[in-house]
């Protein structure tokens, strides 16, 4: 006996990320991730499994902020991160020891190619006196707090003062921390040369302006001394890796707008060549919500990438002098993060339209697979309800993917959800999630749910992923509009009962759709944005969003901004609001939550304001539990109240309202 999948199944999920495949290839450690509803934690352990498949897979550490392993190269140790803090375990058995205790934390080991010493990135505070004590710092921490510079903020960190990434090295034999860079800038990402000298970084230029998304790419003696820029000194190292004797990095090689792309560099010379040219897709090295992976060398010495494709992401090979690329993994409905290589082997994680994620073995050459565990036996019990794909054709020669779910027992016209990605550059797939549960809940009352990649969406190519610059809304809308006619002409929808919501960019798009159409009954937009003019100086990413995305600030373009923003057009909007926003986001501010809610409430059109508090813009894919299961049982009570008539029974965490 089955039942649909639920909001509250997100306390038996155990979703594998961050593999590590071990230096023989017998053994892969891997992070796995639950939500304890009782604690209102989310907690991360590691553990391990044998690539033979003859063992089930075991706990490896038993904390519950444990993250990011890594073998050292000869084997015989096992470094991770336990509650921010470098940890080392003997890969034969043993205790964990904690190797650096720094006051702000350390982050993710990168060990050098001799197994001695682990470098890392680590928040350094630069106000800080040399042996502060609890009392001072928290002295400081209630001190003005004074900005010349627009880097003063960063969601999920807030206010971050003084505070900047910088690259340190750890020693394994005497636990000793050295910190290697001292710039005004962050350091985003660390590796090792062969030889195990220098450590090549990615940081903005010293004295490059506070406008530029610029990050160089570095090169310093792991010893220490004074960093030199080799490369993308005006453009965008996102990622920097060694791959034999060369870097590989992820990145642009001018401006940060449209496609990402993998170039392998001469650390000598600077000479930096793109790699996978042939492809015309976006490489993806991983983020929250952004899943990929760090490029990785074979030991045939190819390149193995990810890059996101028709919404998927895909494992791709490459030599590392250039040439054609070509598949390892990947097929429609098949999504792939994270990625460790040993020799001809690698593993990584994979979801499917029926799977959240297990970690899988990977055959480079052949591409074969191997699926090594069984997290989903968690389930057991439970129907996935699949996106079934479809496109969609636009009335301006466009076409437009897109997937429904729907009950196989539903007859004619049903009401349906219209969901919208947030990015705007992200992208809906036809694999499993864990952040829209409320999907498979709502099919199961009888609803359709849509979901679409709009222009600007991933994995299309780089014109249509840059179709959306400087029209937000104004370029994308009837990729919204037109599919839903299509639905209701072909029977499957019920055009007066139409609901849509939307996350981030989503947020903004739902807000827009009900300023300037009125076929909508409900709406549940989350984490918005209502007004690009005030976006334009309160957004930790302001400047990138309005140069590189909107193409306007407010004192150049104000039509076209007013043009974009919904918040131009709340006077027309008559559909019932439910407002969803974290309350310390500062990506998409708590403002422009609060404005919309404001001018709808003033005009009588039935809305709630909800904030989620200690929240930032991420919090619906990492916050508490309680957060992201009351988000979805809000959703699902106002858009079935305002669009069938009728209040399911739901029990909200923490209500208040």
């Amino acid at each position: 006996m089955t039942r649909p999948i639920g909001i509250a199944d997100l306390a038996d999920l155990v979703v594998p990320s961050a593999p590590a495949l071990s230096p023989d290839g017998t053994q892969v450690a891997y992070v796995a991730r639950r939500h304890d509803l009782e604690t209102d934690l989310t907690s991360t352990s590691i553990r391990i499994t044998s690539t033979s498949g003859a063992t089930a897979t075991r706990a490896l550490t038993h904390g519950t902020k444990d993250d990011a392993p890594a073998w050292s190269p000869d084997g015989t140790m096992l470094a991770f991160t336990r509650d921010g803090q470098l940890w080392l375990l003997p890969s034969a058995g043993g205790d964990a020891v904690q190797v650096t205790d720094l006051p702000l934390g350390a982050g993710v080991p990168v060990w050098s190619p001799d197994s001695t010493q682990i470098a890392f990135v680590a928040p350094v505070d630069a106000a800080a006196a040399d042996g502060e004590d609890d009392a001072a710092r928290a002295r400081r921490a209630t001190a003005p707090i004074v900005a010349e510079t627009i880097g003063y903020q960063f969601d999920g960190l807030g206010f971050v003062r003084d505070v900047r990434m910088q690259l340190h090295v750890a020693d394994v034999g005497d636990h000793t921390v050295r910190q290697v860079t001292r710039l005004a800038e962050n350091v985003l990402s660390a590796a090792w040369s062969p030889d195990g000298q220098t450590l090549a970084f990615a940081a903005k230029a010293a004295g490059g302006s506070e406008f530029d998304y610029a990050a160089a790419v570095h090169l310093v003696p792991a010893l220490g001394g004074e960093p030199r820029i080799v490369a993308f000194q005006h453009g965008y190292a996102g990622t920097v890796a060694f791959a034999g004797e060369r870097l590989v990095v992820v990145g642009h090689a001018g401006q940060m707008r449209g496609h990402a792309r993998l170039y392998a560099v001469d650390p000598h010379t600077g000479a930096a060549t793109e790699l996978a040219a042939d492809l015309d897709r976006n490489v993806m090295p991983g983020a929250p919500a952004y899943p990929g992976a760090l490029p990785a060398a074979t030991g045939a010495g190819e390149v193995l990438f990810a890059v996101r494709d028709r919404g998927c992401t895909h494992l791709y090979a490459v030599p590392p002098a250039g040439g054609p690329s070509r598949l390892v993994l990947g097929r429609d409905g098949q999504v792939i993060s994270g990625l460790s290589v040993t020799g001809s082997l690698a593993v990584t994680v994979c979801s499917t339209p029926t799977s959240f994620g297990e970690v899988a073995l990977v055959d480079v050459t052949t591409g074969a697979a191997t699926i090594l565990t069984d997290h989903g036996t968690a389930l057991a019990g439970r129907e996935i309800v699949e996106r079934v794909p479809r496109e969609f054709a636009i009335s301006d020669g466009s076409r437009v993917q897109g997937w429904l779910m729907r009950a196989a027992w539903a007859n004619g016209a049903t009401p349906l959800l219209l969901d919208i990605h947030g990015g705007p550059h992200n992208a809906w797939n036809g694999a499993a999630d864990e952040v829209h549960l409320y999907h498979h809940e709502l099919v199961a009352a009888g609803w359709t749910v849509l979901v679409l990649n709009p222009r600007g969406s991933d994995g299309y190519g780089e014109a249509f992923f840059d179709a959306l610059h400087g029209g937000w809304g104004t370029a994308d809308a009837q990729d919204f509009l037109e599919p839903i006619d299509q639905l209701v002409a072909d029977g499957l929808v019920d055009p007066g009962k139409l609901a849509v919501t939307g996350y981030s960019y989503g947020g903004f798009m739902t807000c827009y759709l009900t300023a300037t159409d009125k076929r909508f009954a409900a709406a549940v937009p989350g984490g918005i944005v209502s007004d690009l003019t005030s976006l334009a100086g309160t957004s930790d990413l302001a400047h990138l969003l309005s140069t590189l995305e909107v193409g306007a600030v407010p004192w150049s373009d104000r039509d076209a901004l007013a043009a974009m923003s919904p918040y131009t057009f709340v006077d027309q909007v008559q559909t019932p609001t439910l407002v969803l926003h974290g309350a310390d986001d500062v990506r998409c501010p708590i403002g422009q939550a609060q404005q919309w809610h404001y001018a709808l409430r003033q005009r009588g059109v039935p809305t709630r304001l909800v904030l989620y508090p200690g929240a930032s813009h991420i919090f619906p894919v990492a916050g508490l539990p309680s957060h992201r299961i009351d988000y979805g049982r809000r959703l699902i009570d106002w858009v079935t109240r305002h669009v069938a008539g009728t209040a399911p029974t739901v029990t909200h965490p923490q209500s208040s309202a």
